[in-house]
């Protein structure tokens, strides 16, 4: 125990086990070239193969309804259902989910865009291995381990050494993230605090100061420490009267949203959202996928209004491992397909609009067991977002061995 009489040096050995969290500095990086920060990333994935032919629906497609008899979303014109459960149109042929609806204003806003029939070359249909690989951003196991966002991140070093240039939300660190840059696996802004009454908070920094004194690092985690010791989510009024959903992705984007204000250094922050492997009882315009979507666009929603004067210098990107078949199964629910869609949201994406070629839904159009065809490749879409948005020209170090097609999915 720390007293008022305990010696610095005696405070130093008594102090440093307790404190050896991950975000304590241990190791001091040479940085590579410095080159500016680009955008703040935020990286929603989807776990389990989102249905994208439920979220954003080809209601112009007869071949949709044909093979959704039960599952597929009522078009916008459909006078046999409640306005509230039709598909709310967006160009006349794709329409959003109804429970999609609260992402209406950034959409409108040209601050949301889609892109559809999107996915990796991988056809195994195994959650593992396509997570794996898309979170890798490779074609085969024969590509490098460390994760696209860790090499992004290795490749650009802005001059940041804060502990928070990146973080995982949540207790899991993303295989994204993996690579010689340092990563922070966040569950709450309170695991940054330190415990105990004031005169102790002063004996600890006291401490950290000598144990760090010369150390640029530990002079920045300590700075970033008191910032964050008067952060609480629980009290936090975001702008706008935003309202997050009480839900871990709700916590997830609010703890963003605080640290970017808080100008902490944070550059990317990673989000899972699981529960999108829908084989049974999937459900339409109501039940189990319809309450994710909506979980999904109230956590949007909630995060565009709170980031309104922030979206010039933010980006976020939601993606998901791969879709669903086309035709609904005999429980109700979809099977592992092949393509689904991403999403981007931020001030300066190419929004309202859906891009990507679409490849149609009939017999000859579907590959596989009846799947949706990949017209896009996801790393087409990140690629384009690391060039234009994060400042990253260097893509080959980024997803190795591809070459990608720029889609003006953002802008410069």
């Amino acid at each position: 125990m720390v007293t008022p009489g305990t010696s610095e040096r005696t405070a130093a050995r008594l102090l440093r086990r307790p404190l050896e969290k991950p975000w304590m500095p241990r190791l001091a990086f040479a940085p590579p070239n410095i080159a500016p920060r680009g955008d703040t990333l935020v990286v929603i994935f989807l776990r389990g193969a989102a249905d994208g032919l439920n979220m954003v629906v080809p209601h112009g497609e007869r071949a949709y309804y044909r093979l959704r008899p039960t599952l597929g979303i009522p078009p916008p014109d459909d006078t046999k259902t409640k306005p509230e459960e039709r598909t709310i149109d967006l160009d006349g042929f794709f329409g959003f989910h109804p429970s999609f609806q609260p992402l209406l204003d950034a959409w409108h806003d040209g601050s949301l865009a889609v892109i559809h029939a999107c996915g990796g070359p991988d056809e195994s249909r195994s959650h593992f291995k396509a997570m794996e690989l898309m979170e890798r951003g490779v074609a085969d196991e024969r590509g490098p381990a460390s994760g696209w966002i860790g090499r992004h991140l290795a490749s650009l070093d802005t001059g940041n050494s804060s502990p928070l240039r990146a973080v995982a939300m949540g207790t899991r660190t993303q295989r994204s993230l993996s690579g010689s840059v340092p990563v922070s696996a966040l569950r709450s802004i309170a695991d940054f605090h330190l415990g105990g009454n004031q005169h102790l908070l002063d004996q600890m920094r006291s401490t950290l100061d000598l144990l760090y004194e010369g150390d640029d690092l530990g002079k920045d985690t300590l700075s970033i420490m008191n910032t964050m010791q008067s952060m609480d989510p629980m009290i936090y009024k975001p702008a706008h009267s935003a309202l997050y959903p009480e839900t871990e992705l709700g916590m997830a984007l609010k703890q963003t949203a605080m640290l970017i204000k808080a100008e902490v250094g944070l550059e990317v922050s990673a989000i899972d959202v699981g529960g999108w492997d829908t084989h049974f009882a999937q459900g339409s315009t109501t039940g189990q996928m319809p309450n994710l979507i909506e979980e999904l666009a109230l956590g949007l929603s909630a995060f565009y209004a709170d980031m309104h004067e922030h979206m010039d210098s933010l980006i976020v990107v939601s993606m998901s491992e791969f879709g669903r078949r086309v035709s609904e199964n005999g429980s109700l629910g979809t099977d592992h397909g092949h393509g689904s869609m991403m999403m981007l949201m931020g001030g300066n994406v190419a929004g309202g609009r859906i891009h990507g070629q679409w490849p149609g839904l009939d017999e000859g159009q579907r590959i596989g067991p009846g799947d949706l065809a990949v017209t896009t490749d996801y790393r087409d879409v990140l690629s384009e977002v690391c060039v234009k948005r994060l400042n990253n020209p260097v893509v080959s170090e980024i997803f190795p061995e591809y070459q990608p097609r720029m889609l003006n999915v953002v802008r410069k």
